[in-house]
């Protein structure tokens, strides 16, 4: 999806249906400069799109406060995924989405704009469904971070804007909710002038408001729980895609070259295999077969991860470990040396 935002020349223009006047509002084709000057592009598989989902939506793995843990690993990052299987984790987890969003799943991707310690910055989000510059679209709001928040203070914008700010929590998590404590969500700003001006009920202001926050909030704890695993140490599996071949061929044809990027996998097995029952001889009735979420549980510089598993059917084989360890490495954090045991 990053060459179609880099090739992207369409601008996003709306009509108002109350007096026909024409605005033009930030899209996709106002990002091009930024996805061709980015640095780093990754390209989640999809094993590794359900893990980083796991990670940001599983019970265990929500009450974990980890912000000293994170940094953006350089000052512009583009991170993208396939829909489909973030959908299908997504709903392990109490999110529906339509039958329909599901059979049309397309892409997703991030531009993350960070301080140069990685600490502090901004989000934008994009999605696309078909193949055409008007499927390609960014979301209408930006999300803001600082990561060294404190408890009580508001996060920094880095840019003196004074523009209404929404902040997105969970009552039950309390301090370790890092959505609540780092993070601001607002309008871009022709948006937020955009919406300013239209004769808006309150109701239709709210619903609005929501609908912008659903398509930048949900991808938020995905793309931390990434940046985690990329401070693991040895960090996740990655391969640079190749491709000078292909471009030499694209260039010959006329068609603009692909941007590199690099592939992330993920670093445990591919499937979770149901658990293996008794082997004792009791007689009492087997448990049904049902899901176990991924617990999270961080101790100093280590994280353990029980990933989540089918249990309740002895016939289905077993999983050779449900426990798997990662260590933080204190210089990709910036920190001083932590537990690495």
């Amino acid at each position: 999806m990053a060459d179609r935002i880099a090739q992207c020349r369409t601008p996003f223009i709306v009509q108002s249906t109350a007096n026909n006047t024409v605005r033009r509002l930030t899209g996709a084709a106002d990002f091009t400069r930024d996805i061709l000057q980015c640095p780093t592009r990754y390209i989640l598989c999809d094993d590794l799109t359900r893990l980083c989902t796991a990670l940001a939506y599983s019970r265990g793995a929500r009450t974990l406060s980890c912000a000293d843990l994170l940094h953006v690993p350089a000052e512009r990052v583009w991170i993208e995924w396939c829909e489909a299987p973030w959908l299908s984790e997504l709903a392990q987890y109490g999110f529906r989405p339509a039958c329909e969003r599901l059979r049309t799943a397309g892409r997703r991707g991030a531009l993350v704009q960070s301080s140069p310690d990685g600490r502090r910055g901004s989000i934008r989000t994009f999605w696309a469904m078909g193949n055409s510059d008007v499927d390609v679209l960014a979301s209408s709001m930006e999300a803001y971070f600082d990561l060294d928040t404190e408890d009580g203070a508001e996060p920094s914008t880095g840019d003196g804007q004074d523009r209404t700010t929404i902040s997105v929590f969970d009552q039950a998590l309390g301090k370790s909710d890092i959505l609540r404590r780092c993070f601001r969500f607002r309008y871009e700003s022709t948006w937020s002038d955009y919406y300013a001006q239209a004769a808006l009920s309150a109701a239709e202001r709210d619903a609005i408001a929501r609908h912008a926050l659903g398509t930048i909030a949900i991808d938020i704890p995905v793309i931390l729980a990434f940046f985690l695993l990329l401070a693991t140490r040895p960090s996740l599996p990655r391969r640079p895609l190749m491709l000078e071949r292909l471009n030499r061929a694209r260039s010959k044809s006329g068609k603009a070259p692909l941007l590199d990027q690099i592939e992330v996998f993920s670093p445990l097995l591919p499937a979770f295999q149901p658990s293996m029952g008794s082997s004792l001889g009791i007689t009492r009735r087997a448990p049904r077969l049902h899901h176990v979420r991924g617990h999270l549980v961080r101790r100093g510089s280590q994280i353990f991860w029980r990933v989540p598993h089918l249990r309740g059917n002895a016939r289905s084989g077993a999983i050779h470990t449900r426990t798997v360890t990662w260590t933080i490495d204190p210089s990709k954090r910036g920190l001083g040396a932590g537990q690495t045991g």
